[in-house]
């Protein structure tokens, strides 16, 4: 899994099989003096997200007579070509996808997609997907699909008619999926316990990821701040407020109910601890739950249930891939007319490897269909007035790996005060954006 994972997506494809893979299609996908053929589209895919795409391609080609090729990089591979290519103003491909996080460092370099969203388009996209595909005033991708941390718990723990009366009598409520953030630390603080009765916990109530930070800001969020880190308009740095203060707060106020080793804790690793039966219940990306292992000890007894939230309500970060087309490119309008086809099939990607989606009306397609009960929870979660996207900055990726990602692994070590790394946060990011 990509260290820079911040859509959720497990990234399939191996660093040295993606390059031979792209070396490959890059050299299909030119005729014989080196210019790509009139009929034919190149898109620059991350491989996590090919099998999202790949339904609507076959369509395209089917409905056109337009060969799409794919040209499947690794993530970091993905950014480095196309910041490479926008850069020096010769591009080999007409369409990419893109990362949410990319798109203000690449705004410069892509077409305007403005009347590509219409009312009627922004109306079935959720609202954090449309305000973050505008950079500047302008339109700079259209979502292909979007994911958000939801909640996992285990049906066995919360459904057991033991558990649920001994919770009611401890905190004066039913057991029940929670909700707000009080009612997480109750059933995190009841299920962290000592199971096999060797005085060692072996069930925790939750975890603490101390390597990403995108969880972090999901919490900065429910609290109902409007600038999570920073105003992308005014350029004011937000960290040091009371609100990502009480964010941070009560982000390490779960600690005890967790296992150790928060600090170094990732995706991958909270993913696998609650697959192997070691948590009660887990936030995470909304795509995971159709992906539990068969011999998992919890396989069939996972419930999902939308993201947790604090005093602004539930709240989680979109983590949405664009298709965007390089200014510089040769095929203007085919390139939008396939990114506008996108849009109108994508509900092809449902029943896809990850089955994520971009467009509200896709999610509220699977109402009721059995094997995605996670679509309800997701739906609500990005829908929610808390949900907002990161702040569209150049500077995003710099500032998550030197200063949140290394800020929050101090925060979750004994002895931390939040308040002061908070504010050498603060001072951090202004030295960034100067």
């Amino acid at each position: 899994m990509s260290l820079r994972d911040t859509s959720g997506r497990v990234r399939t494809a191996s660093l040295g099989t993606a390059v031979v893979t792209a070396g490959a299609l890059a050299l299909t996908g030119c005729g014989a003096g080196g210019a790509p053929a009139e009929d034919e589209l190149t898109v620059l895919v991350e491989g996590g997200g090919l099998a999202e795409l790949q339904p609507i391609a076959d369509l395209y080609e089917q409905e056109t007579g337009t060969t799409v090729t794919f040209v499947e990089l690794p993530y970091d591979g993905l950014y480095d070509r196309i910041q490479s290519e926008l850069g020096s103003g010769s591009v080999s491909f007409d369409v990419a996808a893109l990362d949410a996080i990319w798109l203000s460092a690449f705004a410069d370099g892509v077409t305007p997609l403005g009347d590509l969203f219409t009312d009627d388009v922004k109306a079935d996209l959720f609202p954090g997907l449309v305000s973050e595909a505008q950079v500047g005033g302008e339109y700079v991708g259209m979502p292909v699909f979007t994911n958000s941390e939801i909640l996992y718990y285990r049906t066995d723990l919360f459904e057991d008619p033991q558990n649920q009366a001994d919770f009611e009598a401890k905190y004066g409520y039913p057991l029940a999926p929670p909700t707000t953030w009080e009612q997480y630390r109750d059933a995190a603080e009841f299920f962290t316990r000592d199971t096999d009765g060797d005085g060692e916990i072996d069930l925790y109530g939750t975890d603490v990821k101390g390597a990403v930070e995108t969880e972090w800001l999901a919490t900065v969020s429910q609290t109902g701040e409007e600038h999570m880190v920073l105003d992308p308009d005014t350029g004011e740095v937000t960290i040091d407020d009371a609100e990502h203060l009480a964010a941070l707060d009560y982000y390490t106020s779960l600690l005890p109910y967790a296992p150790a080793g928060a600090a170094q804790l990732d995706w991958a690793g909270a993913q696998n601890l609650f697959y192997q039966g070691q948590l009660a219940m887990m936030r995470f990306w909304g795509h995971a739950y159709t992906q539990t292992p068969a011999d998992s000890p919890v396989a069939g007894q996972i419930g999902a249930a939308p993201m947790i939230g604090g005093a602004g309500g539930v709240a989680g970060v979109p983590g949405a891939w664009y298709l965007s087309a390089p200014a510089a490119g040769t095929k203007q309008d085919l390139a939008k007319d396939f990114i506008a086809f996108a849009y109108e099939h994508n509900d092809l990607s449902i029943d896809t490897s990850l089955g994520l989606v971009a467009r509200i009306s896709a999610f509220e397609s699977q109402a009721g269909v059995a094997g995605r009960e996670n679509y309800p929870a997701i739906l609500e979660t990005l829908n929610a007035p808390a949900t907002r996207a990161r702040p569209a900055t150049p500077q995003w990726q710099e500032i998550v790996d030197t200063v949140l990602t290394p800020m929050l692994q101090k925060a979750v070590e004994p002895g931390a005060d939040n308040a002061a790394l908070l504010k050498e946060a603060e001072a951090q990011i202004e030295a960034i954006l100067q």
